[in-house]
């Protein structure tokens, strides 16, 4: 077995493990930040939107030697807006000019065809209506909107309540910082970004529900043992479904990176970059929002219930009793200062002993009877 499937099994099992629920403060601390500097980006940038939303030309050129930079000063100084080009993989060029109607955009082609030196009737140009984007963007808050509640609906009738708050709360941590990353790095918003972030919820949700599939099978009759917390439960739930949340997250990074930095940088194929770059965002935010973010988060709300309440303290009270008995050398059933092979991960850390499993007698030279 492999190094990786071997932690995988000790996770699993709880013999080692990461405690993620007990610095959950750590981490809702960094995700704050992080999204709190992707909503000054978005407020302070804004978005770039697409010729789709604004409206105005496209023009696409012939395979020429004109360079990115002369294009774009070309199309600037014709047309009087802003310009953004981008060099296709096939030495194309692709020019895009907001705010032109029909007669000014043929215009801005005769002249880009004398500037580029390129006959007018090769240089091809579509027109893109503001009214259309609104249509785009209408449409994508709504199935924005009913896959929210059709999550939250799902969820609360599967698991309950607060991890359906838990889901969502993530979903939307994972979406402001994607669009965020947009603002501050200044890629274009086309209707491929709107898809790449439709399609990054069902990522963010598949690790967020595994867990919590982990977390209600852990939790049954919970009241009924005095071994565990909920919080620790809810840290062995994490830990054990860790190396396949890592995995699914690698393999379905690795050509979404594949997208964005060879497809979108070396190839020059622009249009990559529009549904790559929230891809390889959302994955990764939708990654760290199920492991530090969602399962912590139900462990927060749930153990501010009575009965959970009341779960902890008999937990401590009797850790405590084993750790006074197993100290003073009066009972031979504890296993002082110690942890057992199914202990919790960083339990004994936390508690300072563990009720372990029966095992030789400490008065004793050795566990047999006389």
């Amino acid at each position: 077995m492999s190094r990786l499937g071997t932690l995988g099994a000790r996770l699993y099992r709880g013999e080692v493990g990461y405690d993620f629920v007990g610095k959950r403060k750590i981490w809702y601390g960094i995700s704050i930040l992080i999204t709190i500097t992707a909503i000054v980006g978005l407020a302070v940038r804004g978005l770039n939107m697409g010729i789709e939303f604004k409206g105005g030309a496209v023009f696409t050129t012939p395979k020429t030697s004109v360079s990115v930079a002369q294009a774009q000063e070309f199309a600037q100084e014709a047309s009087g807006h802003p310009a953004i080009v981008q060099k296709l993989g096939n030495g194309t060029l692709r020019i895009q000019v907001s705010e032109l109607d029909t007669a000014e955009a043929n215009q801005v082609g005769k002249e880009l065809s004398e500037d580029l030196k390129i006959p007018a009737g090769q240089i091809n140009f579509e027109l893109v209506g503001p009214s259309w984007g609104e249509q785009i963007a209408s449409k994508a808050w709504t199935g924005l909107g009913v896959f929210m509640i059709l999550v939250v609906i799902y969820l609360a009738i599967a698991f309950e309540w607060r991890m359906a708050l838990a889901a969502l709360v993530a979903l939307i941590h994972d979406i402001t910082i994607t669009v965020g990353i947009y603002a501050l790095v200044g890629f274009e918003v086309t209707p491929g970004t709107v898809i790449g972030l439709l399609t990054i919820l069902g990522y963010s949700l598949y690790d967020t529900v595994v867990v919590f599939d982990s977390l209600k099978e852990g939790t049954k009759d919970i009241t009924k043992q005095t071994r565990w917390t909920y919080g620790e439960i809810a840290n062995r739930s994490i830990n054990s479904t860790l190396v396949r949340s890592i995995n699914t997250t690698v393999v379905a990074l690795l050509p979404v990176a594949g997208l964005l930095f060879i497809g979108g940088g070396f190839l020059g194929a622009g249009m990559l970059n529009d549904i790559s770059l929230s891809l390889f965002v959302g994955l990764a935010a939708g990654a760290y929002s199920s492991i530090f973010i969602a399962t912590p988060l139900v462990a927060d709300l749930k153990e501010r219930e009575p009965a959970m309440k009341a779960l902890k303290k008999r937990v401590l009270a009797k850790r405590a009793a084993a750790a006074a008995k197993g100290g003073s050398g009066e009972d031979g059933d504890a296993e002082p200062h110690g942890e057992s092979q199914d202990a919790l991960p960083g339990e004994a850390a936390t508690a300072g002993a563990v009720v372990g499993q029966r095992g030789r007698g400490r008065g004793r030279p050795s566990g047999r009877r006389r």
